[in-house]
């Protein structure tokens, strides 16, 4: 009997900004992959969340400062860094995501002669930018594109508008699937009778009257995010539902903040409940009467589709990946970027109309069943990675580590 060498596992390398991102977009993914027989490494700014994904999924992570803001010095310091790191690892694959992590991901793994170099998609900073900057974003997109062999663009209407800019060759890109970045855990929101109760006893907790109607939203809060769109629509939506709640899960950032009047007024509104951000915000859907996201940009979003997975109907703006997240009129209604006023009348047929609301509700669930479950993503993801290890003619993963064979002579 000979024991044969373990064969070697495929170097993937995933590059991210912040391993927030990694947290969020990348849950479950990293385990099932690297089940699967890939040896994976995690490349992020250190922070809680990078010791997460190392413990939660059972990867190598490899901290490294990255600024999320344009800072040149730093980011040549980043790049230098991460040849060194890419040069000591040997990755086949490197996938990187996020637009500053993307951009010196996919030049590092180009400097270093990665042989698969892939760059996710999940959004364009520069539609929300105008002037010089948008100019420089549009470059650096340009650049990191021209670095991958391929960008997975994590919606069609983001790889619509990414092409649509010059940004990238048709051909260079592709969808996973339906789209998304990771898919959706539905069975998080298939509420029992003992989750129902606590959703109950969570309303009260937040002093909310059980006939009083509930809108919500789930993100940052900030002014690309459509708040003080939403905030004017609620205001509108007051005079029609004197007892609507509105509900904000989720923080401000400073990169981008809301008018100092708008959070004011959203600070001192008694119908206003800021949570601040909640690491499991499941139950949360299930207060929701209609889940309002007036985002002005996105790749694909994840947070509609939460709701749509919790039978809640979406109201949001046609804008770029939620053109995706949201079937309008089927499971949601998009109305015109914005137009906080229309924003206002969608979310006010919801609230009237309660079949309306119900049959888009259970329309969303069905559809997050059957498109996007996340172990069919996965298995796309995974399919991909088998194609370019192939056509560079590297070794394939093979999920079991060890392999005996006999070699008795014949007879």
């Amino acid at each position: 009997m000979t024991i044969l060498p373990f064969p070697r596992r495929p170097k993937l390398a995933y590059v991210t900004t912040h391993a927030i991102s990694a947290e969020n977009l990348m849950n479950g993914q990293l385990t099932f992959l690297r089940e699967r027989g890939f040896d994976i490494t995690v490349i992020a700014a250190p922070s809680e969340s990078l010791d997460i994904v190392r413990e939660r999924e059972q990867v190598q992570t490899i901290p490294i400062p990255i600024e999320r803001e344009i800072s040149p010095l730093a980011d040549v310091r980043t790049l230098a860094k991460l040849c060194g790191i890419l040069r000591t690892l040997r990755p086949d694959i490197v996938n990187a995501g996020t637009p500053k992590a993307g951009l010196l991901g996919m030049l590092a793994a180009k400097l270093t002669g990665v042989p698969v170099r892939l760059y996710t998609l999940r959004g364009l900073r520069l539609e929300t930018t105008s002037g010089f900057k948008e100019r420089l974003l549009a470059s650096t997109e340009r650049l990191a594109a021209s670095c991958a062999q391929q960008v997975i663009c994590v919606g069609e209407s983001l790889r619509q508008e990414y092409v649509r800019r010059k940004l990238v060759m048709p051909d260079k890109t592709i969808v996973l699937r339906h789209g998304s970045s990771n898919g959706v855990n539905a069975e998080r929101f298939q509420y029992s009778v003992e989750q129902f109760i606590r959703i109950g006893q969570l309303r009260e907790s937040l002093k909310i009257p059980a006939d009083a109607p509930v809108i919500g939203f789930v993100g940052r809060l900030t002014r690309d995010k459509g708040l003080v769109d939403l905030h004017n629509a609620f205001r509108r939506l007051l005079a029609e539902f004197p007892d609507l709640r509105l509900i904000l899960i989720g923080g401000p950032e400073e990169g981008d903040p809301i008018p100092p009047q708008t959070w004011q007024r959203i600070t001192e509104h008694p119908q206003i409940i800021r949570t601040g951000a909640i690491k499991d915000v499941s139950l949360y859907y299930g207060l929701f009467d209609v889940f309002v996201f007036p985002s002005y940009r996105e790749g694909f979003p994840n947070v509609p589709m939460e709701a749509a997975a919790a039978g809640v109907p979406v109201v949001g703006y046609s804008a770029t990946g939620t053109l995706d997240a949201v079937a309008d009129g089927v499971t949601g209604l998009l109305v015109p970027l914005h137009d906080s006023a229309t924003l206002a009348a969608a979310t006010a047929c919801y609230l009237r109309n309660p079949l309306l609301r119900r049959r888009h509700g259970e329309a969303g669930r069905r559809r997050v069943l059957t498109n996007f479950r996340r172990e069919d993503l996965w298995k796309s993801l995974a399919d991909l990675y088998h194609h370019w290890l192939s056509e560079r003619g590297l070794p394939l993963p093979i999920a079991t580590p060890q392999r005996t064979v006999s070699t008795r002579k014949a007879a």
